[in-house]
Parts: C-alpha cells; sequence; structure tokens
C-alpha cells in the first residue's frame, strides 16, 4: 500500500485532496444547519434527537472528519520543498488523530442518544434522557471527545503556520480553516446561530484551501498555465 504522506508527484493527489476538503467543508456546515435544536431534557428533546435529522447532520459530522484529512495529504503535497512541508506533516497526523477520536464520541450521539430517545419517546418518560448526560459528559468520553478537539484545533494553527512559511499562498489563506478549527469546542456552548455561523466559517475556510489547491502543481508548486497555442 504507498504511503499517503509521499503520494505528493501523483498529478491526481492534489484534485482529490481538493475535492475531500470541499465536501468535508460542505459537510460542516450541514450539520449545524440541519441539526435539529429543543431542550434536550424534555420529550420535545426526544423527538429532536430521535429523528431522521439528527442521524443525517451528526453522520454529515462524522464523514466531513473523515474526509479532512484526505484533503491535508493534498495540502502537503502543495507545500513540498518548504519551510511549510513540517507543520504540515503534523498538521495532517494531528487531524488523523483527532478524527479517529471524534469518531466514537459522535457514534455515540447518534445512535446512543437516538436509541435513548426512541425509548423515552415511546414510554413518555423524559427522565430517561438523563442517561444522555451519561453518553456525553462521563469522564472517558468527555475527556476523548476534549483531546480529539484540541488535536483539531492544533491542526488548524498547524496549517496557517505551514501555508503562511511556504510561500506558494496569500500569507491569510489558511487562518480562515485554522480559525474554524480552534473554534470548534467552543462553538459547542453558543446556540443555534453562533453554531450555524460556525459551519459557515468552516466551510469558507475549507473552500479556500480546496479552491487554492486546483492552481497547484505538485513538485514545483507552481501555478497551472494554460498550453501555449
Amino acid at each position: 500500500m504507498p504511503d499517503p504522506l509521499t503520494a505528493e508527484r501523483d498529478p491526481r493527489t492534489l484534485r482529490w485532496a481538493a475535492i475531500a476538503l470541499a465536501a468535508a467543508g460542505v459537510l460542516l456546515a450541514l450539520y449545524p444547519a440541519l441539526r435539529p435544536y429543543s431542550d434536550e431534557t424534555t420529550l420535545d428533546g426526544a423527538d429532536a434527537m430521535a429523528s431522521g435529522r439528527w442521524a443525517l447532520s451528526h453522520l454529515a459530522g462524522m464523514l466531513a472528519f473523515i474526509l479532512m484529512p484526505l484533503g491535508l495529504i493534498g495540502v502537503r503535497a502543495a507545500v513540498t520543498g518548504t519551510p511549510g512541508r513540517r507543520p504540515m506533516t503534523a498538521a495532517f497526523l494531528t487531524a488523523w488523530f483527532g478524527a479517529g477520536l471524534a469518531l466514537p464520541y459522535y457514534g455515540g450521539e447518534v445512535f446512543g442518544l437516538q436509541a435513548i430517545s426512541e425509548e423515552a419517546a415511546r414510554t413518555g418518560d423524559a427522565e430517561l434522557l438523563t442517561l444522555a448526560d451519561s453518553v456525553r459528559m462521563d469522564a472517558a468520553p468527555a475527556a476523548v471527545f476534549g483531546i480529539a478537539m484540541l488535536l483539531f484545533a492544533a491542526t488548524g494553527v498547524l496549517v496557517a503556520l505551514a501555508l503562511t512559511r511556504s510561500g506558494r499562498a496569500a500569507r491569510w489563506l489558511g487562518w480562515p480553516f485554522g480559525a474554524a478549527l480552534v473554534l470548534y469546542l467552543p462553538q459547542f456552548f453558543g446556540g443555534p446561530p453562533v453554531r450555524i455561523a460556525h459551519g459557515v466559517l468552516t466551510a469558507v475556510g475549507f473552500l479556500l484551501l480546496a479552491r487554492w489547491l486546483l492552481t497547484r502543481t505538485p513538485d514545483a508548486g507552481t501555478e497551472r498555465q494554460a498550453p501555449a497555442a
């Protein structure tokens, strides 16, 4: 199996990485926009968490976390031969491990909370929803989730630094992406407008990187030019 970190000589790497980043950005914008919001200690909250929208929105987030490290392979390829390569290698690794830690927590959000909520809605017993706190906030899941979010924040900072140091992109290009990942944990404490606005910021950051990747060539890192007539 080829090493993904040495894939930069394949020109398809950047194209597929751009697609992965663009898709991840759109999915991370859809996640808070589709997610139903309500008081999750009530039967209305149980109906929300048992709904198809709840599952679909969280699955969108999970797929985005899988796609993000794949997209960063292309960003690393695009800064090969520059001082940005080392922080991009670190960014790929932090994104990869962050995604690996985030996915089990999100599995609990999708399937665990949905099962609890369906039973609460069926029986009319809102007390069952206290089990949701066990799924989310017991020491082990909370620690795993917190570490995942810290790794994502590190990813954002490392990507921004890598692009700034590379000399192959505008110095500001990586910072919307970086800000989105640094703010990923804090935005969970905001209301729906804050979370939806953060989703838009995330999409912008990811799409800017995807667009930039489509203008690069793997080895030289130069802009693509139209062939001479």
